[in-house]
């Protein structure tokens, strides 16, 4: 079993094989330049690659992007063979990466919350206090209230 450090490494050779084979080598008219190589991670026995990637573009422009990807995941491994040097050369697995998607929706929910703290400021806008505007007790003030506490205890005990 290889050590993480290794794996690691040979994750990173293989992202940046990977996407310059896919800028430069490449004719697929599938896969353009709007395939961007996001993430890749190696398994400990450096046996499998998992390449995550992001398509720019439509929903046909991303199946035929992953098509595309299938179609040159041959060419790609044996590139990686050549650069990496390594006994067995790891099978490559093209995922989505579903960063983009995510961010597109923590971004509907963050615009949501803008607008509620909107409302609720709206609403707030000349509202007033229902107590007094400083609830709390000073220190001076906890004196005053023993002392006149005091006096009606006093009183009723006479």
């Amino acid at each position: 079993m290889a050590d993480n450090a290794r794996a690691k490494r040979l994750a990173d050779l293989i992202r940046e094989v990977v996407a310059q084979k896919l800028q430069r080598g490449i004719k697929d008219p599938r896969l353009g330049t709007h395939v961007t190589i996001t993430d890749t991670r190696v398994t400990g026995d450096l046996r499998e690659a998992t390449v995550f990637y992001t398509v720019y573009g439509d929903d046909e422009e991303r199946k035929a992007a992953t098509a595309g990807l299938e179609s040159a995941k041959g060419i790609l491994r044996s590139e990686v063979g050549k650069a990496a040097g390594v006994k067995f050369t790891p099978t490559l697995t093209f995922v989505m990466d579903a960063l983009p998607d995510t961010a597109r929706n923590i971004e509907d929910l963050l615009d949501r919350a803008r607008q509620s703290d909107e409302k609720v400021r709206e609403a707030s806008a000349g509202a007033a206090y229902a107590g007094e505007a400083d609830p709390y007790r000073k220190p001076g003030e906890d004196d005053e209230t023993e002392a006149v506490e005091a006096d009606e205890t006093d009183d009723t005990a006479k």
